[in-house]
């Protein structure tokens, strides 16, 4: 009975000390840089796209052994790229699709950016406010219609997260891809 426990401390000792820990604590910072990004595509006060690729240079600069391509760098920032200009572009799209005026698109667009320093209600409060308050100021519309763009503000807004949400995967699957199989 001796013999097991002793070999199985070996064996478990053996395991230990042997374990490349630089190898884990890497692929453990990377996968929380993921996780974390990707709760930040939905979450308005974290940038997840941003965080993802973060990740992907952070495993190559420390690990390269299983460090990403060229290639892969560069289809993770166009995707981040991709990623910040749909969410920028679509509450604006949205605007303008249930008949926002050029004022009105350009008050979402300010208050937008307004509304970034108001995190987290400031990101979708801001977009309709900044959209409502130009389409009744400079375009002078009435308040059903200025309502109306400003709810097509809200929609396109949704639309991007959700377009942000599927980058993100993408995301993830690239670096994954790119990280162990090529």
């Amino acid at each position: 009975m001796t013999e097991w426990f002793t070999g199985a401390w070996d064996a478990t000792s053996h395991f230990f000390t042997e374990m490349p820990w630089s190898m884990w604590s890497v692929w453990l910072l990377t996968i929380c840089l993921l996780i974390v990004g990707l709760i930040g595509s939905v979450v308005p006060f974290l940038p997840g796209p941003l965080l993802i690729f973060a990740a992907g240079i952070v495993h190559t600069v420390l690990r390269p052994e299983s460090a990403m391509s060229a290639w892969g760098i560069v289809l993770l920032a166009l995707l981040l790229v991709i990623a910040y200009v749909l969410d920028f572009v679509s509450g604006a799209m949205g605007a303008r699709w249930f008949g926002a005026s050029r004022w009105g698109i350009a008050g979402v667009f300010v208050g937008g950016i307004v509304g970034m320093f108001f995190v987290p209600f400031g990101l979708v409060l801001g977009p309709l406010i900044g959209g409502v308050a130009f389409e009744l100021i400079f375009a002078k519309k009435r308040l059903q219609p200025a309502a109306k763009s400003a709810w097509g503000s809200l929609l396109g807004t949704g639309v991007g997260l959700v377009l942000r949400l599927v980058i993100s995967f993408a995301m993830i699957a690239t670096f994954l891809l790119d990280a162990l199989v090529w």
